[in-house]
């Protein structure tokens, strides 16, 4: 489970947000992703909500996997 307050997974994630197009006072709502990489996700409720679920799940993903720590679980 990778640390969120190591500098490799904050230029991990900071990398993997602007890819994704997350802006930065949103970054914080992935990290609680990363802190339970295994566990339950949110999903899109389709609501149209700013930030979407899904822009989170694909920031953590895009994180994890430049971290070499692919989600094993199924995205719920």
């Amino acid at each position: 489970m990778p640390n969120p307050s190591d500098p490799k997974v904050m230029k991990a994630l900071r990398e993997a947000a602007d890819a994704c197009g997350l802006p930065e006072h949103y970054r914080s709502c992935v990290r609680p992703l990363l802190r339970d990489p295994e566990g339950r996700w949110p999903r899109c409720c389709g609501s149209s909500c700013d930030p979407c679920a899904q822009t989170l799940i694909d920031v953590a993903v895009l994180t994890l996997r430049a971290l070499g720590e692919p989600r094993k679980a199924p995205i719920d």
